[in-house]
């Protein structure tokens, strides 16, 4: 009986689901987890969820002093505690570690996402999991490298999103950062917008940025892991098995399980080493000259981190709405 493409990635690769839909994580049973503002709002907005919802703002509001918090400070409180419930929830599921992203409208504030991330371990810890279980998601700026640097020195390992440029994920690994997470399709995206053709397989740009990056990191010996991430079609899959780890939303998942076709490893350690690659070193001055210079990695960093605070608004006006709606209830009603 020849095995589908899932089965086979997962011999070479740690699979990991994009989502936060609860009910979707238990039916493609990943290693890992990752969540994002953007798809915790999503989660939020599901009628299964709604009594999730509504029990984090009701202790927001406690915690806030009752019937004196204003909804848009309750709804602000929640927001993080609502990511730690889906977070906890997830755990259950996953054997491995879930993602929980820091504010992204921290994303250039060094101290204020280090102490973020402290208050997303503390609840966590609050609700007996350990760090060691969590990896805290942080945009990859300068900023937000050199916060990822200070956590891990302290032993909470972070995952580096938003990656986009070599140049960022060569500053991550010489940070010390645990996993990177560089977006695939997202540069597909920008792209075809920019040129107006099509890229398949290998072609890809996206799928050429972390070959690059894997070789990279692979040819020089960092610790740092690689997780593919934005998958627009299982064909990017296809090309990067054999990467540390991909997260994969839950419906190319499925696709690749129905899928039955023979699978090559298209990316591998060993003949990463044998590769001729030039070793960079990335200061201040060398990441924003390069980042300045690489118009993709520049544009879909700064959309990125504006969809994420955007989407953390969105979140934050819903819950400010319901605890308006749960105030209005008879007493007792909830």
């Amino acid at each position: 009986m020849p095995k589908s493409l899932l089965e086979q990635l997962r011999t070479m690769t740690t699979v990991v689901a994009d989502t936060g839909d609860i009910e979707a994580i238990e039916e493609v049973k990943p290693q890992d987890a990752t969540t994002n503002p953007s798809l915790i709002t999503a989660a939020a907005q599901m009628p299964q969820y709604q009594e999730i919802v509504d029990g984090t703002l009701l202790a927001a509001k406690k915690k806030l002093g009752g019937d004196s918090a204003k909804p848009e400070a309750v709804a602000k409180e929640a927001f993080k505690h609502l990511a730690i419930e889906f977070g906890k929830r997830i755990l259950k599921i996953v054997p491995g570690r879930v993602s929980t992203e820091v504010d992204a409208r921290l994303s250039y504030d060094t101290e204020g996402t280090i102490k973020m991330a402290h208050d997303i371990i503390k609840l966590y810890a609050d609700q007996g999991i350990a760090k060691e279980r969590i990896l805290i998601k942080i945009a990859s700026t300068w900023e937000g490298i050199r916060a990822a640097e200070q956590l891990e020195k302290e032993g909470i390992h972070c995952n580096l999103t938003l990656l986009f440029g070599v140049h960022q994920a060569i500053a991550c690994a010489e940070a010390g950062v645990t996993l990177i997470s560089p977006f695939v399709g997202r540069i597909l995206d920008w792209y075809k917008k920019d040129t107006g053709k099509d890229y398949q397989g290998a072609d890809d740009p996206g799928v050429q940025s972390v070959t690059k990056i894997y070789h990279y990191f692979k040819k020089f010996g960092y610790k740092t892991v690689v997780m593919g991430a934005s998958f627009r079609n299982i064909g990017e899959i296809r090309e990067l098995a054999g990467c540390d780890l991909l997260t994969i939303s839950p419906h190319l998942l499925h696709e690749l399980d129905s899928v039955q076709e023979e699978l090559p490893r298209k990316l591998d350690p060993e003949k990463a080493k044998t590769l001729a690659i030039e070793k960079l070193t990335i200061d201040k001055a060398t990441f924003d000259k390069m980042h300045a210079a690489d118009r993709m990695a520049h544009d879909k960093l700064k959309e990125g981190i504006e969809g994420f605070s955007k989407a953390l608004e969105t979140l934050e006006l819903l819950l400010a709405k319901r605890i308006t709606e749960l105030e209005a209830q008879p007493v007792g009603a909830h």
